[in-house]
């Protein structure tokens, strides 16, 4: 059999960079059951809920929602277990130094996997409020309106 190529996405935290500012972003392995890689290669992952908690200089990834494998029999897992992420000692020391400051939290992005290993990218971010959710809104707007009047002049000068 063939190794996988590439990178392929399982799953997305959209809401996490509408909801917080990225401070620094790692990518960290994960320690998975039989099942649940089965499961993540079916496409079926949420990452809503999750958050990152450092124990005992261990990273541990909570609330993460990989559903039950259908063909699986006793050895199923379950759905919303904490799992252990793998990273270096440094990143981990560095990450839990920086989570300890106010306001600033370690959740997920992206779930997928890379070359055939399950990986997960994580980032050290800080809450937004409601006015900086509301200014990242209007410059996503901004820059949107801007892109569409200067290809609209090119097409013009085309013509």
């Amino acid at each position: 059999m063939a190794k996988e190529k590439g990178r392929k996405l399982i799953a997305q935290n959209k809401k996490a960079r509408h909801d917080y500012l990225i401070i620094d972003t790692y990518e960290c392995g994960l320690v998975l059951t039989g099942t649940e890689v089965k499961s993540l290669r079916q496409g079926r992952a949420s990452l809503v809920d999750g958050f990152v908690q450092i124990d005992g200089h261990e990273a541990w990834l909570h609330n993460v929602h990989v559903p039950e494998y259908s063909q699986g029999t006793w050895t199923n897992h379950t759905a919303r277990r904490k799992r252990k992420l793998l990273m270096h000692r440094m990143e981990i020391d560095k990450l839990e130094s920086k989570s300890q400051e106010t306001g600033h939290t370690i959740v997920p992005l992206a779930l997928y996997f890379k070359d055939g290993r399950a990986k997960i990218e994580i980032a050290l971010a800080k809450g937004k409020r409601e006015y900086d959710k509301r200014q990242t809104l209007r410059e996503k707007q901004d820059r949107r309106e801007t892109d569409r009047a200067i290809s609209a002049a090119k097409r013009r000068e085309r013509a």
